[in-house]
């Protein structure tokens, strides 16, 4: 058996969804595993776009399954919206191709309420979440009282143990968060009936249909979402995300144990991005950001919002690579840096008197945080066309080979544009190849 784990290095928006739906050419089986629809996987096939938030990304490949995993928070609206638009599009996403595990999570209209209740209380000290309602469903999961999607094939029993939570989520809406949201039962049951006629089908078990296909000899694709540095434990805290975004992830969010997972392939960018709050120690506010930012269309897939853009931080990844056992490194969006004439990397952190070189906990710390660069040439040579991995620029190989010392870990990959063919192998991909062989 083959499985391969593809997990964001950084704070989200690496290119997962590209490098999943490559990578998924030969696979039986495609996984997310957590997070909810504040993910957002953008592919583009024949120049055609397709955003996924939800749905797995190499649903796109006919032969592929996807699955969605118990750890996974779901807005049964969205998913049904992403169903239509792949059905649009000519991609069948049937009972046959995608398996929803009966223990995921619901998200609810009295989710989304609390998260944007919360968010406007805090004001300018919100953590800027998605708002959809993705931390509550997450808490009333922790609480044992989320609504999991095997319970559509039982609402007799559902629904009065359902009213009584909307009854007391409206309580705390208007007696904690002060807000005058108010939501209707009667609207929550409409939409929870018409979730069931409409996705019963698709409820089965997950970690059951996994562990069946590791005995069969199956190749399997873990999806992640969001980052490392937006795990919920190990992130940059408070402005992290709702669920644990590390390869040990996978086991909770299936169901399964850590033989499942033969390989682990981390995916950062070129350089750095990240949405929302929080901190950013090499982020740059100058024209080299906006350079980045308009060049790399960093606007986020969910949200729109425009992504802060900074310099490689070999701090930030070699924490990644010790976090989710990182074999090796895909590097994205390398063609968006063509045209600088230097390019730095940040391999340390000054805090204060003191030089580390490991992620701080406080953000005490990150407020004092002072990027120690190298600085690196950079090449004018259009990389996007290129195909082979010594077809790249003298300089742009050096800051690749530069990158995998300072972060301690191979390169495997480097795509040099949004297209499937826009990927490159290195002589470190030999797993990969292996995996893609028919």
């Amino acid at each position: 058996m083959l499985s391969l784990a593809v997990m964001g290095a950084q704070w989200g928006d690496e290119g997962k969804g590209k490098l999943v739906d490559y990578l998924t050419s030969a696979a039986d089986y495609v996984v997310r595993f957590q997070g909810g629809n504040n993910a957002g996987h953008t592919l583009v096939v024949d120049g055609v776009k397709t955003k996924l938030s939800l749905i797995p990304s190499g649903i796109l490949r006919p032969s592929t399954i996807g699955l969605i995993g118990a750890g996974v928070v779901i807005n049964p609206t969205v998913l049904l919206e992403e169903m239509d638009r792949l059905s649009q599009a000519g991609v069948k996403v049937s009972p046959n191709r995608l398996v929803i595990d009966r223990d995921a999570q619901v998200i609810l209209d009295y989710h989304i309420a609390i998260d944007i209740a919360r968010e406007e209380r805090k004001g300018g000290a919100n953590i800027g979440t998605t708002r959809r309602g993705i931390g509550p469903t997450y808490e009333d999961r922790a609480a044992r009282c989320g609504v999991r999607f095997g319970e559509l094939l039982d609402l007799n029993s559902l629904k009065p143990r359902l009213q009584e939570l909307v009854a007391e989520k409206n309580l705390y809406l208007s007696g904690v968060l002060g807000s005058t949201i108010k939501v209707s039962f009667d609207e929550v049951w409409a939409k929870v009936s018409d979730y069931a006629k409409k996705l019963s089908s698709y409820v089965g078990d997950v970690s059951l249909t996994i562990n069946k296909a590791r005995l069969t000899g199956k190749k399997i694709v873990f999806e992640g979402a969001q980052g490392t540095l937006l795990d919920q434990s190990f992130g940059t805290v408070p402005y992290v995300t709702s669920s644990n975004t590390i390869t040990g992830a996978i086991m909770t969010g299936c169901g399964v144990g850590p033989k499942a997972v033969d390989y682990v392939l981390g995916v950062a960018k070129a350089y750095c991005t990240r949405v929302g709050s929080g901190p950013f120690p090499t982020e740059l506010t100058d024209e080299i950001g906006q350079f980045m930012r308009d060049k790399g269309d960093e606007y986020g897939t969910v949200t729109r919002r425009p992504r802060r853009c900074g310099w490689f931080d070999a701090v930030a990844m070699r924490r990644a690579v010790g976090l989710n056992g990182l074999e090796s490194m895909a590097v994205t969006k390398l063609d968006v840096l063509t045209g600088l004439k230097e390019i730095k990397i940040c391999i340390k952190y000054k805090i204060g008197d003191r030089v580390v070189d490991d992620f701080p906990s406080l953000m005490s710390d990150f407020n004092k945080i002072e990027p120690v660069y190298i600085t690196m040439p950079g090449w004018t040579e259009d990389v996007s066309k290129v195909r082979k991995w010594h077809e790249l620029p003298a300089t742009a190989q050096m800051y690749l080979g530069t990158l995998s010392e300072v972060s301690g870990v191979p390169i495997s990959i480097v795509s040099v544009g949004a297209e499937r063919h826009s990927t490159l192998f290195s002589r470190s991909a030999k797993f990969l190849e292996k995996f893609m062989e028919s």
